[in-house]
């Protein structure tokens, strides 16, 4: 890993541990929070990922597995402005998470040429839409063996995972979806990334690039406030990726189309387009992208969808607020009949005269 990708989780410990915000605010329930910590046993982590290049019909693409083989599968998919290491390596490096290490499989995918000091792609090369990535999540399943997995998924790689679940739904068991947008966006937004589109292939990584990305990412509080994320997210941006390949990837997510998903009703008989399998989805308190997100929640069907709003963090929960993101990944797979023998401190519970439950 590059020193950028150390800052950011050191950053990350540092933020954690200087949160004092409960997880959950719910009327008379006391949360009992453990320290935030990181696996410091680095030697063993290196150890644990193994990184693969698989042919797919539209060229290779690397992905980097972590853990042991044969448990339940675990398939991860970034943002734009990230690959695999700066969106999930320093989240899976966190104490919190080491569960999931012991139990699960976890194979990163990076988008075709997204990986760490990728190669510039061919002036012929016809970058993949965001249909056609979803199509090469299939491949790289088939090319692996996965029989069903649960997606994880930041951005545009929750947009990606999603469409595929969408079409291949006995092959998704769960999806974790972070900052999921799953219209095709408004005009300001579309206008703004257009621009990091041109200005990225004929200038390279400019500060209008640069500043819509750290929005992107953390908003505008988290952005002001956390100097050390957000110098670390810079560092990694220049010294990673190739700005004309960010700029075809860039390009593929502004032009996606609505999902197309509806809460089914009942009562009305109709059939509606729908994601089938649990899902948790997840966005920050600040973040830039939450009213779309909500809007997102509106159209997932209630009875196997989850909505978790985390407090104090900008766009990038996995990164702001790792141990809030953990704990509700891990309780969302215990619900699934995951680490079952996982043992945890539950909150003390007081009958109220009346409950409102509200999740930040």
């Amino acid at each position: 890993m590059h020193l950028c990708n150390h800052d950011l989780a050191k950053t990350r410990t540092r933020t954690s541990m200087m949160d004092s915000q409960p997880l959950v605010s719910l009327t008379s329930i006391d949360i009992h929070e453990s320290e935030a910590k990181v696996f410091d046993d680095h030697g063993a982590f290196i150890s644990l990922l193994s990184e693969h290049d698989v042919p797919c019909s539209r060229g290779k693409v690397r992905v980097t597995r972590q853990g042991k083989e044969g448990k339940t599968a675990i398939v991860t998919f970034h943002d734009i402005g990230q690959n695999h290491t700066s969106a999930f390596l320093g989240f899976f490096n966190f104490n919190e998470t080491r569960p999931l290490l012991d139990n699960f499989c976890i194979y990163h995918i990076d988008a075709p040429g997204q990986e760490e000091d990728s190669e510039e792609l061919p002036e012929e090369y016809s970058y993949p839409t965001m249909d056609e990535l979803s199509d090469m999540v299939g491949e790289i399943v088939s090319h692996f063996g996965i029989k069903r997995f649960i997606g994880f998924g930041v951005g545009a790689g929750a947009n990606i995972l999603s469409r595929y679940a969408l079409w291949n739904h006995t092959k998704v068991e769960a999806l974790v979806l972070v900052e999921l947008v799953a219209s095709n966006g408004g005009w300001i937004d579309w206008g703004y990334q257009k621009l990091c589109v041109k200005q990225l292939q004929k200038k390279g990584l400019t500060t209008f690039v640069e500043d819509y990305l750290l929005w992107h990412h953390f908003g505008k509080k988290t952005k002001d406030e956390n100097m050390d994320l957000v110098h670390a997210f810079k560092q990694s941006l220049h010294s990673v990726l190739s700005p004309r390949n960010l700029s075809l990837f860039i390009n593929s997510y502004l032009h996606r189309t609505d999902l197309q998903i509806q809460r089914p009703n009942p009562t009305s008989g109709k059939k509606v387009q729908s994601l089938k399998c649990a899902c948790l989805l997840i966005t920050g308190a600040n973040s830039p992208h939450q009213d779309d997100v909500i809007d997102t929640n509106s159209r997932l069907d209630p009875s196997n969808s989850n909505y978790f709003k985390v407090s104090d963090s900008g766009g990038m929960p996995l990164e702001e607020q790792p141990h809030k993101v953990a704990t509700s990944l891990i309780l969302f797979l215990q619900g699934l009949g995951y680490l079952t023998r996982l043992h945890t401190n539950p909150p003390k519970v007081t009958p109220p005269a009346t409950r409102e439950p509200s999740v930040c």
